[in-house]
Order: structure tokens, then sequence, then C-alpha cells
């Protein structure tokens, strides 16, 4: 396996990797597209077996205001059939050597249990628009002067999903 940056050949491969991944949602897709059509700063790197991308991992800046003090990463998936192999593990390890997200503060809404062995610790400050009480909002080399809502690029707002009141179960 290689990891290589995202390239616009392997663009269209990575897009169908993750909408395997992530199904049956799209938004995933939806944002990969549409980060891409605004052109936005984007790191993103491929994880290349036998011409075929079986992983992708991206990281776009993180802001306190108009500032950029980080960075976001997500989306990363592993091809189905291949998660549990550690691809995505030896993906996002060489991502976090990559210049310049080895200096960056990194942010990720995720599993805890996933991301702890790369660092990963729960995030108090700042705060996640995305995640009520900050629930599963990890951050990596990050330590705020101030409390802040961490910002993202307009893009994301495609996973956003309004929280609806949940219907009590009768129980009978």
């Amino acid at each position: 396996m290689k990891i290589r940056p995202l390239t616009p050949e392997y663009a269209p491969k990575a897009a169908a990797l993750l909408l395997q991944a992530f199904a049956p949602s799209k938004n995933e897709l939806q944002l990969f597209d549409a980060l891409h059509a605004k052109e936005r700063e984007l790191h993103e790197w491929v994880c290349i077996h036998r011409d075929a991308v079986v992983a992708y991992v991206c990281f776009s800046p993180a802001y306190d205001g108009n500032e950029v003090c980080g960075l976001h990463l997500a989306p990363l998936a592993v091809k189905p059939q291949m998660q549990g192999q550690g691809i995505g593990s030896e993906l996002l390890r060489f991502a976090l050597r990559q210049e310049p997200i080895k200096e960056s503060a990194i942010f990720v809404l995720g599993k805890s249990a996933f991301y702890h062995k790369f660092g990963f610790a729960p995030c108090a400050a700042p705060i996640c628009p995305f995640a009520k009480n900050n629930a599963h909002f990890l951050s990596l080399r990050s330590n705020p002067p101030h409390s802040y809502i961490v910002g993202y690029a307009p893009e994301f707002k495609l996973l956003a999903t309004p929280q609806k009141p949940g219907k009590k179960k009768s129980r009978r």
C-alpha cells in the first residue's frame, strides 16, 4: 500500500470511497464535493492498494472567529471490506507527521476509543457547535487561551443534523 496526496486522478475514487464508507448517508460525499467546488484549503491523503483508493483523510481549517486556530480532521474513511486491518490508523499516523499537520492543533468529532491512541483527548474548549456538551469532541495539541466556539468551513453545515425531540415510548 502507498500513501499519496490526493490528486485529481484519485479524487473520483476518494469520492466513491466516501459513498461506500458512510452509506447510506451521502453527507460526507456532499461535503467532499462542496469543499472541492469552493477550492477550500485542504490537506488530503489517500491510501492506494492495487490502484484503488482504500482510505482517505482530510484536514480543513478550524477557526476562532476569523483567525485559523488549527485544523479539523474530517472525514477519515476506509473501504468497508478493509476496515479493522489498521489501514485507517496507518494513514492517520502518516498524516499527523506531515507539514503543517504536525504543528497544528487538531480537532475531531469521533470515537474516543479510536482517536485516543493517537493522543487525542476530550476537549472542553473550544466548544464544538455540532456536539451537545462537546460529547465526542476531541483535540490534539489544543490549549486555547480563552473559550470560544470553534468555526468550520461553511460547507460543514451539510453534516449538521438538527436535533429533534425524541418520541416517548409507552410502556405497557
